[in-house]
């Protein structure tokens, strides 16, 4: 575990992404190494140590890309996205990635909910993050016809999905992985999956 270096990062308020800007906190292996770890060439081995204590709420920014992070609070991201392409040019930071514009989320833990709402991009993913709160994932449109995965969450409230395009997906023929926890309450709604069913405890 990378505990100190420049992988690691603490906030103990908010984070704030205003628009056009791009946020990357965290590194894991494989999916996306630290840069200070010296086998990020062969995969990586190192995560990094990323805590915020309050929520992350961006506002039309150009991406956020969410790693094996610790985020006690919200995690809201509405609008933005640098727009519906996935070809060059690619808009700004993502520019010097040679990557076309998306937002990612994967490995965090969220004690709040997890909000993607009406974003314009090439590529959007939630993959194995656990979630405290509920999830809603509405009025996105993405280039990639592979985009919009929602794989292998664990949610604790609800999940619920409406107007996006592509229609959110997930691993063929996988339903999405939703415990309860306890919580008889939750559901999934619309297209968060098919067919839709209530989470069971397991």
């Amino acid at each position: 575990m990378a505990g100190t270096g420049t992988s690691s990062l603490t906030v103990k308020g908010d984070v704030k992404v205003g628009p056009g800007a791009l946020l990357a906190i965290g590194c894991e292996p494989n999916f996306s190494p630290c840069t200070d770890d010296p086998n990020a060439g062969t995969g990586g081995t190192l995560t990094g140590q990323n805590k915020v204590f309050g929520d992350i709420r961006a506002s039309r920014a150009l991406g956020v890309l969410l790693h094996a992070s610790t985020i006690k609070g919200d995690v809201s991201l509405r609008g933005g996205g640098g727009a519906e392409s996935c070809n060059p040019p690619f808009p700004g930071a993502f520019a010097d990635l040679n990557s076309p514009p998306f937002t990612d989320a994967e490995d965090n833990s969220i004690g709040g909910n997890l909000t993607m709402t009406g974003l314009r991009s090439c590529w959007l993913g939630a993959l194995r993050n656990s979630v405290r709160g509920n999830v809603f994932v509405a009025g996105n449109t993405m280039a990639d016809p592979d985009a919009m995965e929602i794989l292998a969450n664990r949610i604790h409230g609800s999940i619920a999905c409406f107007s996006n395009s592509p229609a959110v997906q997930y691993a063929t023929p996988r339903v999405p992985r939703i415990r309860s926890s306890g919580m008889r309450s939750a559901s999934a709604v619309s297209r968060c999956c098919s067919p839709i069913r209530r989470p069971t405890d397991r």
